[in-house]
């Protein structure tokens, strides 16, 4: 696995788009605004599959971190510093730095979901209401909006 200092990033960049790539293998999704993570996951390593562009982050707003659990390989999103300082703390999760920001004011929602099946791959971002409607009826968990894109 590729990791890129998200943080250092983060600063150069004037507008970003998020990218998501799938893993068939695990069932992990990986979002990341990194052009070279983006590439080099989908050329180099042929369990990932690049999926384009998911959103458009705002320039600056809210956190969202990125916290990687180097004992299943998922990644997990978040804007809440409790609950990434509670992983990183507390379970063995690894910081990887803010990924990317929310906009509160004026974005549109990204919902997080939790498969509670799932051994890896068990959460899942996506702005589409009824993408995220069909996997709660297919036993998904909903965890409402994780944090608000520009597209």
């Amino acid at each position: 696995m590729i990791h890129v200092n998200l943080t250092k990033q983060q600063s150069t960049i004037s507008s970003q788009s998020v990218y998501r790539l799938y893993n068939k293998v695990s069932g992990e999704h990986l979002y990341t605004t990194s052009n070279y993570e983006y590439n080099s996951l989908n050329t180099m390593n042929s369990g990932w599959l690049g999926e384009g562009v998911a959103w458009k982050a705002p320039k600056s707003g809210n956190n969202v971190y990125r916290v990687y659990n180097p004992n299943s390989g998922e990644h997990l999103y978040t804007e809440s510093a409790y609950e990434m300082n509670s992983l990183v703390h507390q379970n063995g999760w690894k910081s990887e730095g803010v990924a990317f920001y929310s906009d509160s004011n004026s974005g549109k929602p990204v919902y997080r979901l939790y498969n509670p099946n799932a051994k890896l791959g068990a959460h899942f971002l996506t702005m589409s209401s009824y993408e995220r409607d069909s996997l709660v009826k297919a036993g998904w968990k909903s965890e409402g909006i994780a944090f608000y894109a520009k597209k």
